[in-house]
């Protein structure tokens, strides 16, 4: 056996919780550089905008391939900020899934805009294009695909009806920064991309922040001054925009951590690979579903989520939180059956594959510092909520340790 690899015994499993995401050890491998830029950020007492939010907006456009990033307050304020740019308001539509976060449609909403929900493609979680083309009406502005769970939606039969149609494409990438479609990054796959960087995120600051990328300069320059209120200088409001400001603070800590976020996306991702083997010799994988990689898309895994079909899922929640392991639903009920949606006339069964989705689906730790050790408790731990009957106490496979 090759030095380098290290095959995982009965020894080395722990009986310790496994969280769903632990962001104490990412920042463990930081601190001294995180601490050093916050301590110089707070010597120069220049806190918004400013030379760190300048350098870090050309850091993410040079990693997505794009010519513009503008900054902002969140990846909600990202979307906002983008529909408006576009000048989508009251009377318009902009297309959607209702299986996502509730950022998304509240965007469109928060605009004045409606919210128009298509169904889902069941292995990917994404939008299914065929459902958008055919919901484009006279009325429909924008297109905006989520890139769930870190896999771009599929974005060229999108851009097919997008340019059919002389429509502009909102990617919602806030998991998705570090995922690719085509060889291509997303950031550069729309008309506009939204990121957040919400501490959570794979990229993720020491509070809330956004960015929308773009590669249309007159596009980039609305969003800098919709940032500021609609302000072009010297009290000078040429429009009513936002207080939607990147704080340098946060663009110090995220410049630190860009640096490593291609290192960090590579663990998400062998953790991905590691997870299917795990679960093919426990024999766990019978019992789930796995929903597939589009074979264009590189898959960043801001979260890593299987189906568990016959009305288990709910069952097999609550015995992995009775054994410490972290897990989560993404998400409980999908956006046309809120309260707050009701307006807009949606039914219950209306969008069978987002529902379908909302009532199977769980999420397991992929955090990149999650490791072979917990992630074969983890397995382990789902076996037992699934009574796999397991022919041997140990599955362990070889693990390549990291450089």
């Amino acid at each position: 056996m090759s030095p380098d690899i290290l095959p995982l015994s009965a020894a080395a499993l722990t009986t310790a919780p496994v969280p769903l995401i632990d962001l104490v050890e990412q920042y463990d491998e930081i601190a001294d550089e995180v601490r050093a830029v916050v301590d110089r950020v707070l010597t120069s007492q220049k806190f918004i905008l400013g030379e760190d939010v300048a350098q870090f907006e050309a850091q993410v456009a040079t990693y997505c391939d794009a010519r513009h990033a503008v900054g902002c307050a969140s990846g909600t304020d990202a979307l906002v900020l983008a529909l408006m740019a576009l000048d989508i308001g009251p009377g318009d539509e902009v297309i959607t899934t209702p299986y996502t976060f509730f950022a998304t449609a509240s965007c469109i909403h928060r605009v004045g805009a409606t919210p128009v929900f298509v169904d889902i493609d069941p292995v990917t979680f994404n939008l299914d294009p065929a459902a958008v083309d055919a919901a484009v009406t006279s009325k429909t502005r924008a297109i905006m695909p989520v890139h769930l769970f870190g896999q771009c939606a599929d974005m060229d039969p999108l851009w097919r009806t997008a340019v059919r149609n002389g429509l502009p494409i909102i990617e919602d990438a806030a998991q998705a920064i570090g995922s690719s479609y085509g060889g291509r990054q997303a950031g550069v796959l729309g008309t506009m991309c939204c990121f957040s960087f919400f501490p959570t995120k794979n990229l993720g600051g020491a509070g809330d922040g956004g960015m929308v990328t773009t590669d249309d300069p007159e596009l980039a320059a609305r969003l800098k001054r919709l940032r500021v209120h609609g302000d072009v200088g010297r009290y000078e409001h040429v429009e009513v925009g936002l207080n939607s400001r990147l704080d340098a603070i946060q663009a110090a800590i995220l410049s630190v951590k860009l640096r490593r976020l291609s290192d960090w996306t590579a663990a998400r991702q062998n953790n991905a690979a590691r997870y299917k083997k795990l679960f093919d010799a426990s024999g766990v994988s019978e019992h789930l579903v796995f929903p597939a990689t589009h074979p264009a898309c590189g898959h960043s895994y801001n979260q890593f989520v299987v189906r568990i079909e016959d009305g288990r899922r709910d069952d097999v929640l609550k015995s992995l939180q009775a054994q410490q392991v972290g897990c989560a639903v993404y998400y409980p009920k999908p956006l046309h059956l809120q309260k707050c949606f009701e307006y807009l006339g949606c039914k219950q069964g209306q969008f069978p594959e987002a529902e379908r989705a909302s009532a199977e689906s769980l999420a397991l730790p992929i955090y990149a510092e999650l490791g072979a050790i917990r992630q074969e408790r983890v397995v382990r731990s789902l076996a037992h909520a699934l009574d796999v009957e397991q022919a041997s106490p140990v599955y362990s496979i070889p693990v390549r340790k990291a450089a």
